[in-house]
């Protein structure tokens, strides 16, 4: 009888606990957002590749001061974590396309400018103004020489 008391108890327990998983939110994302679990099976993945490279005898402060796979590991484990929580938060990254269209096209401006010499004077003149040829002309005239050096005074 005794046995049959903990059996509903454990059975009353467990279905508490998956009433409790079937109400949270966060449980909830990861079973609808298949991005979001690819992310945290990543994590996962990577964080256990890394772990296990630390154990080859090293030592875990060697391996990951020194082991390249393992800090790219541990780099992977980070990142998609990071892209996890953010998922979970609500906070995903809205690909714009101004930014990139932006870019490219001061990217060929700079081009433009480069390649053509008729664009880079019409820049300028609007930037800055016209520019003003002129010719110089003296307005004195040169003294006559004398054939005596400069600075000396004759008696």
């Amino acid at each position: 009888m005794a046995s049959k008391k903990k059996a509903v108890k454990a059975g009353a327990g467990a279905a508490a606990a998956a009433k409790a998983v079937r109400s949270n939110q966060y449980v909830q994302r990861v079973m609808e957002d298949p991005e979001l679990r690819n992310n945290l099976r990543s994590a996962f993945e990577s964080a256990r590749k890394a772990y296990g490279r630390m154990q080859n005898g090293k030592g875990p402060v060697k391996a990951v001061t020194e082991d390249k796979k393992t800090q790219k590991e541990l780099k992977e484990a980070a990142n998609s974590l990071k892209e996890a929580a953010d998922q979970l938060r609500g906070n995903k990254k809205k690909k714009s396309r101004k930014g990139r269209v932006f870019l490219i096209a001061i990217v060929g401006a700079g081009v433009a400018l480069v390649a053509s010499e008729g664009l880079r004077k019409k820049v300028l003149d609007a930037l800055f103004g016209k520019e003003e040829e002129f010719e110089y002309t003296a307005s004195t005239t040169p003294e006559p020489s004398t054939g005596e050096p400069v600075g000396s005074t004759s008696t």
